[in-house]
């Protein structure tokens, strides 16, 4: 046993540094982080209905029938070409704005506060995402986090080539980059927290000591369950109700991805 005092755990005579790992997507922000960027893309003429409709498509594919179909290799590959050509400050502008009229008021509160009440304890918080890490940085900043692990675009001279720098920071990826963040910032993992919805984040919900899962899909509450984690949801009784199960979990991801893209193409092509 060990106490607590401002984000350093003393146990045994040694005092730890400790963090807390945040999910985007459902877990700090309701929905889909990229549908709203891509609002804000269309809405500043960056891209069009052309150039979104292909990558939003995808995001589709992949959310209704996850990586077991061999999609993430193509996501990966594709995941930017709607910004190929772009320079990286303009993108910086957009999310600036793209925080302002879309995400503020998506942030879960219960989420939040939790950010919040580690931040006051003195821990470190990450946001990890797979989302650009412009987007990310953004929204670290403006939450008041430490900062973000996030998809690194590559650029050169300030422009986007469309490829990413990198892996896409999903599933497996998210658990080895915060893994070297740790060690380069002497974080103990074992006295750390990590928060996220997806079953996909298992990896990085296994790497810390203290895993947390938030408005969780059905293969995660499952799991969550089994191993006696911690389960905290903030939607409404009537999509999630405590002890039952959630039923249509899976097809109701994908109705939201699909919901998504296509309201994502509809305002390109309101714009285009």
């Amino acid at each position: 046993m060990g106490t607590e005092t401002a984000g350093r755990t003393v146990t045994a005579g040694r005092t730890v540094h400790s963090a807390a790992f945040f999910d985007l997507d459902n877990t700090l922000v309701q929905g889909a982080s990229l549908f709203h960027l891509a609002r804000g893309l269309t809405a500043h003429g960056m891209v069009t209905k052309r150039e979104i409709a292909g990558h939003a498509l995808r995001q589709v594919r992949f959310r209704v029938f996850g990586e077991q179909s061999g999609l993430l290799d193509d996501v990966q590959e594709h995941a930017l070409d709607f910004v190929k050509g772009h320079e990286v400050a303009r993108m910086e502008k957009i999310c600036e704005a793209v925080f302002d009229d879309y995400l503020a008021d998506k942030i879960w509160p219960g989420t939040r506060a939790l950010s919040e009440a580690h931040l006051l304890n003195g821990k470190e918080v990450w946001l990890v995402t797979a989302a650009p890490i412009e987007l990310a940085q953004v929204i670290a900043r403006q939450l008041g986090l430490t900062g973000a692990l996030a998809t690194q675009p590559e650029a050169v001279q300030g422009v986007y080539t469309g490829r990413i720098a990198g892996p896409l920071l999903h599933g497996p990826d998210k658990a080895r980059q915060v893994a070297r963040l740790a060690r380069e910032r002497g974080l103990d993992l074992a006295h750390s927290y990590a928060y996220s919805d997806s079953a996909n984040d298992l990896p990085l919900l296994s790497l810390v000591g203290h895993p947390v899962a938030v408005n969780p899909d059905r293969a995660l509450r499952r799991h969550a369950r089994h191993h006696d984690w911690a389960i905290v949801d903030y939607r409404t009784t009537r999509r999630a109700r405590p002890g039952l199960p959630v039923a249509g979990a899976a097809a109701a991801v994908g109705a939201v991805a699909a919901g998504a893209a296509a309201a994502a193409v509809h305002w390109a092509g309101e714009r285009d």
